[in-house]
């Protein structure tokens, strides 16, 4: 789950990480009275959407006076912001983030995630700051500082020091080493005990006052530990998530739309990137991921059905499942019952193995529904056959 930039910066601040003062404003009055109340002579009046690349799409603007303030709030609040990140279709900005302006001397980078193959959490770092982090792990990697930390001891002291004298900062100002080093244990903290999948500071910006200020805040959690987090699931904004995904998540599956004309249905994780992955080997292209669990029922099948149907780029379905804990037989009943319920049109091709998988062919042809419901035997056969429903 994903959250606004006020939101993040709502939850760093009770870890100790330093954030400039400001406030949430959902109209341009709002926005002018913040202004007014912070009282300093230069405000950023900030875009607040799920994606980042927002200063490059004009949804950020340093103003200096009220009329600039209310003249740029007017200009964003309400615009289709497009970024790298949004796709050609941008997003609504339904709400601003009004904040003090900064006397900023340098710009760094600092974010904390899981990394997956050393089984560790690990500290990235950069005196890149401001710029994508993938531009600067492509072009200049060296620039990249790592500290890995193993989760059972947690972030160390000397570790803490280690990255901020790496990143230079006794050369701008040595009284700041020891301010940097809390501010990466208290990200450390924050990604921690929020169970965060990613927590990302771009730029943490070292100011002329001498202070170390987290000028941007990114947050994501992991949506399997939201149950701990009750609190944090108010943070929430539908309107920033795909509609189709949102239901989805509704419905406890788990999917994610893509730009592909051959919708998926696997269960499990790992089969569904293998299946998309041999749909692109035959040259089709996905237009979901979507896993409908190791042991779903009936209902969430034919909710599964529903959901990628609604998707008008979708003209074939792929189903793809392994039976195990999931009977063959009860998916066929789902799939069948949804084509009836929806009047589908378009081809399904469906590849069921294991737990009575027998079952589910005669259903499927006993079904009726002719050359609109394909079996196909093991994986190969069945991506060829969506692949060419599609070409």
């Amino acid at each position: 789950m994903k959250i606004h930039e006020y939101q993040a910066k709502q939850i760093l601040a009770k870890y100790g990480v330093p954030v400039p003062r400001g406030s949430v404003a959902y109209s341009v009055d709002e926005a002018t009275k913040v202004a007014e109340d912070l009282g300093t002579d230069v405000c950023v009046v900030k875009a607040q959407i799920h994606a980042g690349g927002r200063g490059k799409g004009g949804g950020v603007k340093v103003s200096k006076g009220m009329d600039a303030v209310r003249e740029n709030a007017e200009a964003i609040l309400g615009m289709q912001l497009v970024t790298h990140q949004t796709g050609p279709q941008g997003q609504k900005v339904k709400q601003l983030l009004v904040e003090e302006g900064m006397d900023i001397r340098k710009e760094l980078y600092c974010s904390v995630l899981v990394d997956r193959g050393k089984q560790r959490i690990v500290l990235l770092a950069s005196t890149e700051g401001g710029m994508d982090i993938e531009e600067v792990a492509e072009k200049t990697p060296e620039k990249i500082l790592k500290v890995f930390v193993d989760p059972a001891v947690g972030l160390r002291s000397y570790q803490a020091n280690e990255l901020a004298f790496g990143l230079k900062i006794d050369k701008i100002n040595p009284k700041l080493i020891r301010p940097a080093a809390a501010v990466f244990k208290a990200l450390y903290q924050a990604f921690v005990q929020e169970d965060c999948s990613l927590v990302e500071i771009n730029p943490l910006v070292l100011t002329g006052d001498g202070r170390v200020v987290a000028l941007d805040a990114k947050l994501s959690f992991d949506d399997n530990a939201m149950f701990r987090h009750k609190d944090n699931l108010a943070f929430r904004d539908k309107d920033e998530e795909d509609p189709l995904e949102v239901e989805a998540s509704e419905a406890d599956l788990n999917y994610i739309k893509l730009d592909g004309s051959i919708g998926c249905m696997v269960n499990g994780a790992g089969l569904a990137m293998g299946t998309m992955d041999i749909i692109k080997a035959y040259g089709g292209d996905p237009a979901n991921f979507l896993d409908v669990g190791g042991a779903a029922s009936q209902e969430n099948v034919e909710k599964a059905f529903r959901i990628i149907t609604m998707d008008p780029n979708v003209k074939c379905i792929l189903i793809n499942i392994f039976g195990g804990i999931v009977r063959c037989d009860m998916v066929a009943a789902g799939v069948i019952a949804a084509f009836k319920s929806v009047d589908l049109q378009i081809p399904v091709v469906v590849r069921l193995e294991g737990t009575n998988s027998e079952e589910a062919h005669i259903l499927v042809n006993k079904s009726g529904l002719g050359e609109r419901l394909q079996m196909a035997d093991g994986i190969r056969e069945a991506a060829k056959k969506a692949v060419a429903a599609v070409s």
